[in-house]
């Protein structure tokens, strides 16, 4: 899907229903003269999902691509076998109505836009072609090349891991905008990327304290949890080498 042009687009992925997180970055993308916000999927896994989804669909603004935790959240998706992961699925599956869990599962794989002076952007959630593919800022260039064969787009914005990098893989520029609500950076803030003849990778502040009331107030099952690793996350090349774990366990088992 190709949207029509744009001077200056926000890629906002990750916001896993840290509100606050949200509000401090579209304060500052509104005061940027931004013309376009692209959400990069996993928008409601989190601890204040309702408010988070009704804030960024009442933008006129905004464009969405479907993230791995959005299309778990489908009607008929079954409970995760990961059984640490159940009771929030539970929770959040609860807490959404059937309209809006229709609508993030619903959501395009990928989107393309024209970005002036700078191109066709492809965004993306993990890869091109999946949701939950890994591609970290230390992925062999010779495993993620596969994931790319097919794309015509020169640049390529992704997210699922949490981490910010811009690197070329098989002659394409492949760009992680980070996470607004849950970043592995190794520093507390809301990341994301702002693109328009250049790519400007960016960190905004928020109240974490407040935050952590609002988490905590939530009902959320890991709330105790999920406000430890917004006050200390975990550092870029911790995540990024969790990750690429994860992803050469999944080649080795098939």
């Amino acid at each position: 899907m190709t949207t029509r042009a744009a001077t200056r687009v926000a890629a906002l992925y990750d916001i896993h229903g840290n509100l606050p997180a949200l509000e401090a970055v579209l304060a500052e993308v509104d005061s940027l003269g931004v013309d376009a916000v692209v959400i990069g999927g996993d928008v409601v896994a989190g601890p204040m999902p309702v408010r988070t989804l009704e804030v960024v669909r009442s933008r006129a603004d905004t464009r969405f691509i479907r993230g791995n935790a959005d299309r778990e959240l489908a009607v008929d998706a079954t409970e995760p076998t990961n059984t640490a992961a159940q009771p929030a699925w539970r929770w959040l599956t609860d807490t959404l109505d059937d309209e809006q869990r229709i609508w993030l599962a619903g959501l395009d794989l990928s989107i393309t836009v024209e970005i002036e002076g700078l191109g066709s952007v492809l965004f993306c959630h993990g890869s091109p072609r999946s949701d939950e593919e890994i591609v970290t800022q230390i992925s062999p260039d010779e495993r993620i090349a596969p994931m790319l064969s097919a794309v015509a787009e020169p640049f390529v914005v992704c997210g699922h891991t949490h981490v910010q990098f811009d690197r070329t893989i098989a002659s394409r520029r492949v760009i992680n905008a980070g996470s607004v609500g849950m970043p592995y950076q190794g520093e507390p803030g809301a990341y994301w990327a702002l693109l328009s003849n250049v790519v400007d990778l960016r960190r905004t502040e928020y109240d974490l304290e407040e935050a952590a009331a609002l988490i905590s107030a939530s009902g959320h099952p890991q709330a105790r949890g999920l406000i430890e690793m917004l006050r200390n996350p975990p550092s870029g090349e911790e995540a990024s080498s969790h990750f690429e774990r994860i992803a050469s366990n999944l080649e080795n088992n098939g």
